[in-house]
């Protein structure tokens, strides 16, 4: 079913007093006032973000205590272990802490669940083989959270247990020695989106400063906090968390920090991803280049070589890392393009767009680390909630599931509602995860379409792209994309600008590209001007556009393109249609951004 285009109407009034009170080019007001940010503070401090606008660490609800009790752990030489998570974040928030406190002098363990055998967050009997081997001081980074009956056996094991988390809690929290969450109860955090590793982050930061007996930390600690700062760019974008706030400063600033301090393993794997010739990286490089290397790690089971990637001062070592990362990689490709083709199958020979209100798919030959990947572009391409369930093979243990929402549905409270059909579950609105025994997979099926049915408006049924405007090909300069780039970085709730142009038409026929053949290359003509554009994932357009010559409408995002120290303005097609239906409905009168 085709997309509604929406173009997001506006004050052209309000827009041209924020152009001349907040100082900017008319298409940054225009695209800051979509954004909600009219009043000229509100834009000056949105473009600006320093570091300098951080909060104090220890305004965190939990880290004054924690860093208090681990500062005094290093100083008594006690044994601490850093408990991760197997995703990209979790990985960078380990990074963050074993750097900082390995930096205080101090000799910690870290330890990462595997996600095929042991499953997300803390477990009991890692936690009673750490008390086995020494630990005494155990803090979880981007889990734990919800592990209540975990937080008990620690401490019947004499363990001194720190959680820090930034997921949602169960009924009840956990009976740590000390909670750090940026939403806990009773406590008043401005911000209340931060990732694991942003968390892991102000946690560092609050050590370091106990350390120097002072705001101005020592120079080997401000050299551990430059890299934890690109570590927490590198998360916050991997864990598609919204990228305002302090998110924002972390990746505006953080990447930078990342190309240039994140060690011998980011420098060899932005090598593979060809990314080390660029002037500078963006969290879209991030998004999708580099962070999918460190998460392909996690979802085949090999999450120990991400974190010693990140780890690591020895550079061959970190090269073979990399090398490895690279090529588990290509292999998750490989598997998700396979599981994708299965899935697209079974959801056709059974799902109905008219009654359906979601996609319930299962099978035993699908990998459980990558169906995540997988719901995400189902629920894209059917727009509808999507359960991908991953059976075992051998069927000795529950099925794993992965679920993937759409915009505006709270998945995850749809699964609570099912939980009685379930062994496990958790998650948030957009994701969320869930194992459930074989003989439950038809009776969770049917509450779970019911749940959805109830919950999800009629509304919410079709997808909608919402333009910010209308852009002619010949206005497609290289100094307007640079001026848009101000509003970078871009991601979860700031997303890159989305405009149109209609009356485009093929120069010459459009051609596949990139591994597969999956993407789409071609030259857009209007009124005498050209401008390339690639389509990801487009190759399915490739027998239905029209012909070279014949006019056609585009939704496109702007970027620039670097090659060879040469930049140029181009459009990532997002969308396209015929230019003969009637729009009259689905695209109002345009509105032309200056």
């Amino acid at each position: 079913m085709p997309k509604r285009w929406h173009i997001q109407p506006h004050d052209q009034a309000l827009v041209a007093g924020l152009e001349r009170s907040a100082g900017v080019s008319p298409i940054v007001a225009r695209l800051l006032a979509a954004r909600g940010l009219t009043g000229a503070g509100d834009a000056k401090a949105f473009l600006s973000g320093t570091m300098a606008d951080l909060r104090d660490p220890d305004l965190l609800p939990g880290v004054a205590e924690a860093a208090d009790r681990m500062l005094a752990a290093v100083r008594a030489g006690r044994k601490i272990v850093v408990y991760g998570d197997y995703d990209a974040d979790g990985m960078c928030a380990t990074a963050i802490l074993m750097n900082c406190l390995e930096a205080l002098g101090a000799t910690p363990a870290w330890y990462v669940p595997d996600r095929l055998e042991e499953g997300y967050g803390l477990n009991a009997q890692a936690l009673s083989t750490l008390a086995a081997q020494g630990a005494s001081l155990v803090v979880t980074v981007d889990c734990g959270i919800a592990s209540v009956a975990e937080a008990r056996h620690a401490r019947d094991l004499g363990l001194e247990l720190v959680i820090t988390d930034h997921h949602t809690f169960a009924d009840t929290l956990p009976e740590a020695a000390v909670l750090v969450h940026p939403r806990l109860p009773g406590a008043a955090y401005p911000f209340g989106e931060l990732c694991g590793a942003g968390v892991a982050f102000k946690l560092a930061w609050a050590l370091a400063t106990r350390a120097s007996g002072a705001k101005q930390v020592t120079p080997r600690l401000r050299e551990m906090l430059l890299k934890g700062m690109g570590f927490a760019a590198l998360g916050t974008v991997a864990d598609v968390v919204p990228l305002l706030d302090e998110n924002r400063i972390y990746v505006k600033h953080g990447l930078e920090c990342l190309r240039k301090r994140g060690g011998p393993g980011i420098a060899k794997l932005l090598s593979l991803a060809k990314l080390d010739e660029k002037s500078q990286l963006d969290s879209e490089d991030v998004a999708f280049r580099l962070a999918p290397r460190l998460n392909a790690a996690g979802r085949l089971g090999q999450a120990a070589c991400g974190i010693e990637l990140l780890t690591t001062a020895d550079e061959s070592r970190a090269a073979s890392l990399a090398n490895y990362l690279h090529e588990l990689n290509a292999q998750r490709e490989t598997e998700e393009r396979s599981i994708l083709l299965a899935a697209t199958k079974q959801a056709r020979e059974r799902f109905d767009p008219e009654a359906d209100p979601a996609l319930v798919l299962a099978d035993r030959g699908w990998h459980a680390g990558v169906i995540g990947i997988v719901a995400g572009r189902l629920a894209e391409r059917f727009h509808r909630p999507v359960v991908m369930i991953a059976q075992d093979s051998l069927q000795g243990r529950p099925a794993t599931g992965s679920v993937r929402s759409v915009p505006g549905f709270d998945v995850h409270a749809a699964l609570v509602a099912c939980r009685g059909h379930l062994v496990t579950c958790g998650g948030h609105a957009a994701a969320a995860g869930l194992r459930v025994e074989d003989a439950h997979i038809d009776a969770f099926r049917e509450q779970f379409l019911a749940e959805v049915a109830a919950r999800l408006p009629e509304s919410l049924r079709r997808a909608q792209l919402a333009l910010d405007g209308e852009a002619t090909l010949a206005g497609l300069t290289l100094d307007t994309v640079v001026q848009i780039e101000r509003l970078a970085p871009f991601g979860q709730a700031n997303r890159r600008p989305v405009l149109c142009a209609t009356g485009v038409s093929l120069a010459e026929p459009p051609r596949a590209i990139g591994g597969g053949a999956r993407h789409l290359a071609m030259n857009l003509v209007q009124h005498g001007a050209k401008v390339r554009g690639v389509a990801f994932g487009g190759a399915e357009w490739l027998d239905h556009l029209p012909p070279p010559g014949q006019p056609f409408h585009v939704a496109f995002k702007p970027k620039i393109n670097e090659f060879r120290g040469r930049r140029t303005a181009e459009m990532e097609i997002v969308d396209w249609r015929p230019a003969g239906i009637d729009v009259a409905v689905d695209l109002p009168p345009l509105a032309t951004v200056p």
